[in-house]
């Protein structure tokens, strides 16, 4: 495509995704079915560019008010990703003269507000919470793209041996430093046409998500209930460990989430995955299994401001009054999924959220109202399910990833057993 045609298409891209009126990711995917005749190169820096000027929507508005033409032309200008030999051929010589003057400028010189890069709410509460000496190194992370992390699927397959096929494919990859089961993958290759995807041998999960499977720490034969089991990225983590036995129950209230699992679970070899959509957290089917459950996961709907590299729009198109509303249906979920455990049972209430008002404040008020719930170290329960250098990973009793110390998305977990 014409360097002067694929920037048009970057502005256009920009133009929707900018109304934040709905997710980033969403919008992307649908302008590229719109668009089926871009080659790859050419939709990742349409994708990288508009995720670019999400990150650091400030930023490009203060320097775009310099330009001329259509803003969200600018701000493409600015951020874009598809290389500097593309961009040069869609630019007149003001332009390029513009965008070099711009890109000249000292980022030191910029205000706190431009470097950071948050609305002023988020940035107050993240400060007072974890301090500057954190905060700075936080924002540099959350500031880049999230790497490709893979899940082995233990009941076909070894990670040495996924390892050694993607070698053999040219891909590079290690060993996850945390995660028993997970793989890090360097760039963002084409893995849906490999066997080893199309086997089902390994399925794309951060590995700060793999860790929550593993502080369920399902066994054999056991009855486990993924209470918001969305597209079932840990379900089906979970029925590995569970090694294909028992039962395990996704619920969610979304029917169309649930859909989503499907192909997923049909490719996993799993057979003890059973999924169930539910009106809501007081439906029937969980009255009918109140006290028989051995272990739940509440993978809670939440802010996902844990998710800013992959979800950088998040940070926008979320408030302080949204974060209460969250917190109180949080509380809601957790209160009713209690319910299911049988004495001795686990229950893990997990978030991908920075904030302390969905964590801990949401885990400490549920041990104060439910005295017959311990909580657990999260540190023991994940050594004790083989993950490496486990005191890394909590805060206190709880898990807390952040995305500077532990490359992955900011997740926090914890863990109670029922006397």
């Amino acid at each position: 495509m014409h360097p002067t045609a694929l920037l048009d298409l970057a502005t256009e891209l920009l133009r929707a995704v900018l109304k934040l009126d709905s997710p980033a990711d969403g919008i992307v995917s649908a302008f590229f079915r719109r668009h089926k005749a871009l080659g790859a190169r050419e939709r990742h820096a349409l994708a990288e560019t508009a995720y670019a000027v999400l990150r650091r929507r400030p930023l490009y508005h203060h320097l775009a008010q310099s330009g001329t033409g259509a803003l969200e032309r600018r701000l493409a200008i600015l951020a874009w990703a598809g290389g500097d030999g593309l961009l040069r051929g869609a630019l007149g010589p003001k332009e390029v003269q513009w965008r070099a003057q711009v890109q000249a400028i000292d980022p030191a010189s910029f205000s706190e507000k431009l470097r950071h890069n948050l609305p002023d709410w988020l940035a107050s509460t993240l400060r007072a919470q974890i301090g500057d000496e954190m905060f700075w190194p936080l924002v540099a992370a959350m500031d880049t793209t999230a790497p490709l992390d893979l899940r082995v699927n233990t009941v076909k397959t070894k990670r040495e041996t996924v390892l050694a096929a993607l070698a053999e494919a040219n891909i590079q990859a290690v060993a996850t430093p945390y995660s028993p089961w997970g793989v890090r993958v360097e760039g963002k290759p084409a893995l849906n046409k490999l066997p080893l995807f199309t086997g089902g041998d390994v399925e794309v999960q951060d590995e700060g998500s793999q860790l929550l499977a593993a502080l369920v720490d399902a066994k054999r034969g056991e009855m486990v209930v993924d209470f918001c089991a969305g597209a079932g990225g840990k379900t089906l983590a979970l029925g590995a460990c569970m090694r294909n036995t028992g039962r395990l129950y996704a619920f969610d209230v979304s029917g169309h989430r649930l859909d989503s699992l499907k192909p997923r679970l049909a490719r996993s070899g799993l057979s003890n995955v059973h999924p169930a959509q539910i009106a809501h957290e007081r439906d029937e089917r969980i009255k009918r299994l109140a006290g028989k459950i051995d272990r739940v996961l509440v993978d809670a709907p939440c802010s996902g401001l844990g998710t800013l590299r992959r979800n950088p729009d998040l940070k926008w198109r979320q408030s302080p009054q949204a974060v209460l509303e969250m917190q109180a249906k949080q509380t809601a979920i957790l209160d009713s999924a209690q319910r299911l455990l049988k004495p001795g049972g686990r229950l893990v209430y997990a978030t991908c959220s920075l904030l302390q008002a969905e964590n801990e404040d949401v885990a400490n008020a549920f041990t104060a109202a439910h005295p017959d719930f311990v909580p657990l170290p999260a540190a023991e329960a994940l050594a004790a399910a083989h993950v490496e250098r486990a005191d890394e990973l909590v805060q206190g009793h709880f898990l807390r990833l952040w995305t500077h110390r532990h490359a992955t998305d900011g997740f926090f977990a914890a863990v109670w057993q029922r006397q």
